[in-house]
Order: C-alpha cells, then sequence, then structure tokens
C-alpha cells in the first residue's frame, strides 16, 4: 500500500469538515431535564446532537444506533474485536461576557468558536473525519471501529453507564476529550455536598445573610456570584475598595431594605481550578468580614477558612504522588437561604496512587465539627495504563511521527471516558503550549489543530484496526 499523507487527506475535505463542525456546534446541547422526554432524557437539545452525528454516519455508509437517546454509535469495518472512540456531545452552560455568539461556530482569526469548540464537539468531529478518511480510502480493516457519542459527560455520565448496560465494550481505544500527547493516567473524582445544619442560636444582627449564589456546575470555576443583605448600613465603598485591590469588577444594588452584592470572576474547568477567580469564594471573602446574622457568618466562614486554596489544604486533604501530582479541589455550586441554610458543592480530584476513602473520613470529621452534613454524590476511582501498553505505544508512535515531538505520557486530573475502559487512554485534542478555554467564555480551537487533530486521528484509528 502506497504512503499515506493524512494531513493532505484532511485538507481535501476541509471545507465539508468545517460546515459539519459548524453545524453541530450551532446545536446548544445543553442539560435540559425540565424537556426531557423518554427518547431525549437530557433534553431535546442534546437529542438533536446526537442525531445530527448519526446522521453524518449513516449518510457515509457506516452502521449507526441511536441507544435510547442517552448515548449512539457509529460504527465501520469487520471483525470480532471492537475499537473504541469515545465522544461526547453535551456542553456546558455558555455562562456571561461572550464576544461572539456562543453557539454560532463563528471562524475568525484562524480559530473556530462556539461552546463546545475544544470540549467536545470539536475534537469529536475530528475523530469522526478521522473514520471518514479511512472509509473513503477505502482501507482493509481486521477489527471494528466505533465512534461513541456520549450525551451526559459534563454532568452525571448516565450516558455510557446505560450505553455498556447494552452495547458491547470494546477492546481498546480512547477519548479524544483532553491533551495530546497520550493522558494514561486520570485522577480519581468525588462530587461532595456538604449541608449546613439550620441553627438559631447566637446573637442576631440587624444585618442578615438572606441569600447567596454562585455557580452553575460542579466542573467548573464559578465566574459570577451574588448575596441578598438585609441591612440599613452603606457598603459601597467598602466594596469598592475590596474590588480594586483583588482587581474584581462587581457591584451593589439596592431594592428596598435588600442590598444585591454581585461580582465576577473567571470561569476555568473545575480540574485546574488555580486558572480560574472563584467568584463565589470572592464575595463570600468579603462578605465575612461583615457583622452578619450568626448562620449566615457561619456559612461564609466556612467558605473563607477552608476553600481559598484548590490545593485541599485547609480542608486536611491536600496530597500529591508522582504519576498525577496533587489533589484539587473546585467549589463549584454556593447555595445559601435564611430558611434552609447553605449548601456546597465540591468537585475533588485526587492523585491515581490515593484513596478516595481516606478523603472521605477526613472530611466527614471536619464537616462534623463545623456544623455540616456530608454526601457524596459520585465518586470514580483513578484510572491508569501502564506506559507499555499497545494502545499507549502505537499512539505514542503515531503522534511522534507526526508531530516531531515526545509522546511521553501524562496525567490529568480531567475525567475522560477513556476510563470507561480497561485499556483506554485520553488522546488529544489540546496541543502541548495551547491555552487551555474549556468551559471558558469565548471558547475555541485553531483552525490548525483542528485540522492536524483529525490527521493524527485517522492514522491512530488505522494502525489500531488495520
Amino acid at each position: 500500500m502506497n504512503h499515506i499523507d493524512w494531513k493532505i487527506e484532511v485538507e481535501k475535505r476541509k471545507d465539508s469538515f468545517l460546515n459539519d463542525s459548524q453545524g453541530l456546534l450551532q446545536i446548544r446541547s445543553v442539560l435540559d431535564e425540565g424537556n426531557a422526554t423518554k427518547n431525549a432524557p437530557f433534553g431535546p437539545d442534546i437529542a438533536a446532537a446526537l442525531e445530527y452525528m448519526l446522521s453524518l454516519g449513516e449518510d457515509a455508509g457506516m452502521a449507526v444506533k441511536n441507544v435510547d437517546g442517552y448515548a449512539g454509535h457509529i460504527e465501520m469495518g469487520a471483525g470480532e474485536e471492537l475499537i473504541g472512540v469515545l465522544g461526547h456531545l453535551d456542553v456546558v452552560p455558555e455562562g456571561d461576557g461572550w464576544t461572539v455568539d456562543p453557539y454560532g461556530g463563528e471562524i475568525k482569526d484562524g480559530k473556530i468558536f462556539a461552546r463546545g469548540a475544544i470540549d467536545d464537539k470539536g475534537p469529536t468531529m475530528a475523530a469522526w473525519y478521522g473514520m471518514k478518511i479511512i472509509k473513503e480510502l477505502n482501507l482493509p480493516l481486521s477489527k471494528r471501529v466505533r465512534l461513541i457519542l456520549g450525551t451526559d459527560e459534563e454532568s452525571q455520565w448516565r450516558c455510557v453507564d446505560h450505553y455498556f448496560k447494552h452495547e458491547e465494550m470494546p477492546a481498546a481505544g480512547f477519548a479524544p476529550d483532553a491533551d495530546f500527547p497520550i493522558i494514561h493516567a486520570e485522577k480519581g473524582m468525588m462530587n461532595v455536598t456538604m449541608k449546613q445544619e439550620v441553627v438559631t442560636k447566637g446573637e442576631e444582627s440587624e444585618a442578615v445573610l438572606q441569600s447567596f449564589q454562585s455557580g452553575l456546575r460542579l466542573n467548573m470555576v464559578p465566574d459570577r456570584a451574588e448575596a441578598h443583605l438585609i441591612t440599613a448600613e452603606k457598603w459601597e465603598d467598602r466594596f469598592q475598595d475590596f474590588l480594586n485591590e483583588n482587581h474584581l469588577t462587581g457591584g451593589i444594588e439596592e431594592e428596598g431594605d435588600v442590598q444585591r452584592f454581585y461580582l465576577t470572576g473567571k470561569s476555568a474547568h473545575g480540574s485546574t481550578p488555580e486558572f480560574g477567580v472563584n467568584a463565589g469564594i470572592m464575595l463570600a471573602s468579603f462578605l465575612s468580614q461583615l457583622s452578619l446574622d450568626h448562620q449566615g457568618l457561619s456559612f461564609l466562614h466556612f467558605i473563607k477558612e477552608h476553600l481559598m486554596d484548590s490545593s485541599g489544604e485547609k480542608l486536611g486533604i491536600k496530597v500529591e504522588d508522582e504519576v498525577s501530582g496533587m489533589l484539587t479541589v473546585n467549589p463549584g455550586v454556593f447555595n445559601y437561604h435564611k430558611e434552609d441554610g447553605g449548601s456546597l458543592g465540591l468537585n475533588i480530584r485526587y492523585p491515581v496512587t490515593h484513596s478516595g476513602n481516606t478523603v472521605m473520613e477526613i472530611l466527614g470529621k471536619l464537616a462534623e465539627r463545623e456544623g455540616f452534613t456530608i454526601d457524596v454524590t459520585k465518586h470514580t476511582t483513578p484510572h491508569f495504563v501502564d506506559e507499555q501498553h499497545t494502545v499507549v505505544q502505537t499512539l505514542k508512535k503515531v503522534y511522534e511521527e507526526q508531530t516531531g515531538h515526545s509522546g511521553k505520557p501524562i496525567a490529568i486530573g480531567g475525567g475522560t471516558y477513556a476510563r470507561s475502559l480497561e485499556a483506554g487512554v485520553a488522546f488529544g485534542a489540546l496541543f502541548p503550549g495551547r491555552e487551555d478555554v474549556a468551559h471558558q467564555k469565548d471558547e475555541y480551537m485553531f483552525l490548525e489543530d483542528l485540522f492536524s487533530a483529525a490527521a493524527i486521528y485517522a492514522e491512530a484509528i488505522y494502525e489500531l484496526a488495520k
């Protein structure tokens, strides 16, 4: 067989690639359980994104299947062994502050902009075009290749849970939903809700924290926070000084006897909270300095005393290892109402050699001391594939040949569908040196990276399945 220039094959299909990518990015596939149906368990827009991809597969002459609206797949090739490529079509909410239409798929300055451009619609489309190229070149395969399309990755992973109850588990594969070169280790992850016990004791103040809210998802650093205080005192000057000192924007609006405090931070992915500015933490830090009612102040003090650093040191759970680095904590959701008390949603990612049970035990003791109860709503153990595994070595070879750079495997704090497979790794599509803008406003992917990823995926899929 003659040598295949995968990059040229991608270039030949550039226009259709971009057109198909824009079509997918223009679907606002955000979780919408309020409008869920039997065939659209995560809402009509996510269902539309799934059908969009399946229609592309069908038009290309491949086998497709919609698995009860939870997930789907596009399959090609023949043979007993199955190679899986696992991407997801759901996206986190767009949030505020975009300078372009978050669902426009606008192309400018060599980038394509939209929610999902890098996480994970762009990379999933690149993987699809990798398959499409192999199909159109009529290359012989000894294994089946299945692009598995998840729809609830940004929330609870109910998509893959349901899918693998009904469908075949691939022998090996990769998820195009992280970084290049290769992710062979993913930290353990747990979502924790800490609920404040309602208290009535203590001296009450003339200033009362009526409500406090920040954050939409546990895996996003909150970029907006708002609190309502019943108070006659004026705080504008003091609050403005705080904002200036911390290079933040915000303000106070009066609504009768209620003052509404609001503050803007910077969003980031929950696996890298150090790259964001947590609006909830910052607003709580200021309000905790005021003379407020006992219950409200207790809620704010807990945030200030235990959640200001992302390493978990103030929670007593700081730990790290050589394989995957430090534990991280992202306080992603803050809710407080005077009548019900407060709740805090934490996304914790711990090293692969550490025990999640130890983390839960330490947090449980702290919560009890501080007047909180604790509920672990999700816990996914760490994932690790040995560097010498055939999948890792194959992908490493392809990456190094196409890029000229080292393909040495790395570890991440993010969690990808790769951990659904025993021999699964995450493989791109964020190239080294590029800023990670997943979950941020004006999310984008460089066009040259999108095309390069497709070429890498085409060769990788072929090498795994030929």
